[in-house]
């Protein structure tokens, strides 16, 4: 069985997380993605945050693995030929530069339009038309202006941002939607088109819930938040769910940093929760019984319920109430999440042989296609298949490869 995106062709013009994380998906999926680099530099995380000496860094072989590599100087006459050859047999072009960086060098949606009609161009950029699109965006920076970091914290602290990354990987997920839904469109037409994701507006889209809240708070205080006072704007409100259903993390033992567990309480989960902590007296009390009850005394009861909690481990709270049709979940931490057994036979942590670092560990494809399984394969290493696909794409002879070295251009 094929994979599903085989026989698409990607020229992957991207860099550090947001475009290769996209791109690395669509690996993933059974597209041909051609990194393009620049010689001799490469995509800048190579070396960032290096944890062995002269190695491309975690940082880039988590994001880059089953592409391949050529590297082109796209500022050199022949590197701008061999780049428009590129464009021409390729169905999708993903790049997530700055602000008109393909422009200047020629190669505006026009031109690469013109070049090839059915190519789809996908850009993911910090911000959309208005005043901040000449603006740089980095991953804080699009949680802080998409509403992420204003709502996330503790009451009385500053703004906080989130361990997810999602104003890097957030956007590059959206941005896989909106290829695939332009491959199928192209299918229908025949025509290419432009997709284009700002990071503000994807992490805006990931707190939908907040905006909801924004306009509720119009009609009176959010009961369900923990906050003792609102002012005219959603606050940060700790670790309450953000949902209808109210849930607070709470220790258990033996009382490390993690050793919590997640507990949200439900109208129709109340009674299992009261047997499962040994207080069948506040089944049918008056004052806790019904959520409306209960709102203005959610404190005071998971307090109740971190009392039981903390007898316990994490993964002992979660069977107990989940055995009871509670919903918990443990606060698990990167090392745990590391080395989970389950997530590895699902494929989810994947180990990789490198060619120069040896093995490392990374996320597998958390999208599963049951007539289309993926392999995570090692990252390229830079400029690794630039004859490879010379030869085998743009057709060059072994002259034109070696002019096209001679003169800088690859």
């Amino acid at each position: 069985m094929g994979k599903a995106l085989e026989g698409i062709r990607v020229l992957d013009m991207t860099h550090v997380q947001l475009g290769p994380s996209c791109t690395q998906i669509l690996a993933w999926l059974g597209a041909d993605v051609i990194k393009v680099e620049l010689p001799g530099r490469g995509d800048i995380t190579r070396q960032q945050l290096r944890d062995l000496p002269d190695v491309d860094s975690l940082y880039f072989t988590m994001l880059n693995c089953n592409k391949r590599s050529i590297t082109i100087n796209t500022k050199t006459d022949k590197g701008k030929e061999i780049f428009s050859r590129l464009i021409e047999v390729c169905d999708l072009l993903v790049e997530n530069f700055g602000p008109g960086a393909l422009d200047r060098q020629g190669f505006t949606w026009e031109a690469i339009r013109k070049i090839n009609p059915r190519i789809i161009y996908a850009s993911g950029k910090g911000f959309g038309p208005g005043p901040f699109v000449e603006c740089k965006a980095y991953e804080t920076v699009a949680q802080a202006m998409g509403g992420s970091m204003s709502t996330t914290g503790w009451e009385d602290g500053p703004p906080t941002g989130t361990g997810a990354q999602i104003g890097d990987s957030g956007t590059g997920i959206h941005l896989v939607a909106g290829i695939l839904a332009a491959l199928l469109q192209r299918e229908k037409t025949g025509r290419g088109q432009r997709v284009e994701v700002a990071m503000q507006d994807a992490v805006l889209n990931l707190c939908r819930v907040k905006m909801r809240d924004q306009q509720r708070l119009a009609h009176g205080p959010l009961r369900e938040y923990p906050n003792k006072t609102f002012g005219d704007a959603v606050p940060r409100s700790a670790n309450a769910s953000g949902g209808g259903q109210p849930g607070s993390a709470l220790k258990c033992k033996p009382g490390g940093p993690n050793d919590y567990a997640y507990v949200i309480i439900q109208p129709q989960g109340w009674a299992s929760l009261m047997k499962v902590i040994g207080r069948d007296d506040l089944i049918d009390h008056p004052d806790y019984a019904t959520p409306e009850a209960r709102v203005s005394r959610l404190q005071e009861v998971f307090r109740m319920v971190e009392e039981w909690t903390q007898n316990y481990t994490k993964y002992e709270v979660m069977r107990a109430l989940n055995a009871g049709g509670v919903p918990c979940g443990p606060i698990l931490d990167m090392k745990e999440l590391i080395e989970d057994q389950s997530l590895a036979e699902r494929g989810i942590v994947v180990e990789v042989a490198h060619p120069e670092r040896g093995t490392f560990k990374t996320v597998g494809c958390p999208i599963k296609l049951s007539d289309s399984p993926v392999e995570v394969t090692t990252p390229p290493l830079l400029g690794e298949h630039t004859e490879e696909i010379l030869k085998d794409i743009v057709g060059f002879a072994d002259s034109e490869i070696e002019e096209a070295r001679e003169t800088g251009a690859i």
